[in-house]
């Protein structure tokens, strides 16, 4: 089994109150990760309940915990509607998703996530299967491609320039380790808070990697379709991509915001199937801050299935 200390879980607390547990419900952990928030369910949860644990890393799903309510699926959350079905439930009575990477695949310097490990070759896959990796964003693709990754994914305000310093970099040499990326973009590194900037570059390339936010326009689409009436939806994003997906889902039905077509305004096609229950997000407190330093962009969202 896997250490407690594997992965922290962010705002659990709030996270368990959210989702207002029965003690004979179906619930689903959509992003198993370290097995925190999972652990916290299954405290909360009696014999006859079940706990369906979704991830496509397949370390983390060797070492979800051995329980007999638990159902693990190793498969990306873009398609729980599929698999709730596939395991013979109707719909379920809530669905958590804490959006993060997670702190062993932070730590785990092969996996290539942080640019902490100098040495580390740029992979980034959280399901090592996939066919993409970071090196193969970096060295092969065009360069309006990447500056259109890092501006999209990463919010970065010269991306054209770090495209081009990317694609001289590799002319030379193949970029295959964090050190090499560094080096290749050190001209446009500020002196102070350089780190900041790196983050926001592994964040694009980590979100291209892994499709991210396609996963994520799917799952919310698919989770809010598997969920009872009444049932709860609890999800905690960790930059402002994401939230504003979420956002946009809960208030319009849909991630990309309303549809402004004519027909969207005047039928009313899409309509939003939850409701929000915070107006504001839950963020950590100050002391979990202390506690769990990558808790502090979180935000937590709780809506409800109308």
């Amino acid at each position: 089994m896997i250490e407690p200390t594997y992965h922290i879980p962010v705002l659990l607390d709030e996270s368990l109150e959210a989702l207002d547990i029965k003690d004979d419900g179906v619930y689903v952990d959509s992003t198993l990760g370290g097995g925190g928030h999972t652990r916290g369910i299954l405290s909360r949860l009696g014999k006859k309940g079940k706990l369906i644990v979704f991830d496509r890393d397949a370390e983390a799903i060797r070492n979800a915990p051995d329980d007999s309510r638990v159902i693990p699926v190793h498969n990306n959350f873009r398609f729980i509607h599929n698999f709730i079905h596939y395991l013979g439930f109707e719909q379920v009575d809530g669905i958590l998703a804490d959006l993060g990477v997670s702190s062993h695949q932070f730590d785990t310097s092969e996996r290539g996530f942080s640019f902490r490990f100098e040495d580390a070759e740029l992979d980034m896959r959280m399901n090592t299967m996939g066919k993409i990796t970071a090196k193969d964003i970096l060295n092969h693709f065009e360069e309006e491609k990447i500056a259109d990754i890092l501006h999209r994914y990463g919010e970065l305000e010269n991306s054209r320039r770090a495209a081009s310093l990317i694609c001289k970099s590799r002319a030379v040499r193949p970029i295959q380790t964090s050190k090499d990326l560094t080096e290749a973009l050190n001209s446009i590194l500020p002196p102070v808070n350089g780190h900041k900037v790196l983050a926001r570059i592994y964040q694009a390339l980590r979100i291209e990697v892994n499709g991210e936010m396609s996963s994520l326009e799917h799952f919310l689409d698919g989770a809010a379709l598997s969920l009872n009436k009444g049932g709860r939806f609890v999800i905690i994003t960790y930059h402002s991509l994401e939230d504003r997906m979420v956002k946009n889902f809960i208030k319009s039905g849909k991630a990309g915001g309303s549809d402004e077509s004519p027909e969207m305004r005047i039928y009313g096609i899409r309509k939003p199937m939850v409701k929000a229950l915070n107006r504001k997000p839950i963020v950590p407190s100050e002391n979990e801050i202390r506690n769990n330093t990558r808790a502090r962009s979180a935000k937590l969202r709780i809506c409800e299935k109308l």
